[in-house]
């Protein structure tokens, strides 16, 4: 039996009531698409960052977070990228819900209002208790960093 989390939103402005809601694209997807609430067109031209608004602001369970990822046709067809990917909306935010979108193509990018610009996946989060210790247990990889593997 599958168990679904409740995530609240609301929508800011009535000006955008017409766009589609956050949603699973299928049955199998894993993050719902999030769609631009914009007024008129926004292009991107290459290597360009633009903070893109939807319209939305989420009430997320605590212990959760929903992590904004991009999707995958805008980032093979487009070069169109999420800058902090994956981002975190936190459990206590409750303002706009906006996606910083990077061009990372060679042509200039359009998006229009309704356009899906993003994905978000709700997941758990762990809280870590930070201790202070003098030593640490031997691991095999030691300080090893950065590429120390080489190549595989």
């Amino acid at each position: 039996m599958e168990s679904k989390v409740t995530v609240k939103f609301k929508r800011i402005s009535e000006d955008f009531n017409h766009i589609a809601e956050p949603a699973y694209a299928t049955e199998g997807s894993a993050g719902m698409d999030i769609r631009a609430a914009i007024k008129k067109n926004l292009t991107i031209l290459p290597m360009q960052v633009e903070i893109v608004p939807t319209n939305i602001s989420v009430e997320i369970p605590e212990g959760y977070e929903l992590q904004v990822r991009p999707r995958s046709g805008l980032a093979a067809k487009n070069g169109i990228g999420i800058l902090n990917s994956p981002g975190t909306i936190d459990s206590d935010y409750r303002g706009e819900v906006k996606i910083i979108l990077i061009n990372f193509g060679k042509e200039e990018f359009t998006i229009q209002s309704g356009d899906r610009i993003a994905q978000l996946v709700l997941s758990k989060v762990h809280k870590a208790e930070m201790k202070e210790e003098p030593n640490l247990n031997q691991s095999k990889r030691g300080k090893g960093g950065f590429g120390h593997t080489g190549n595989m």
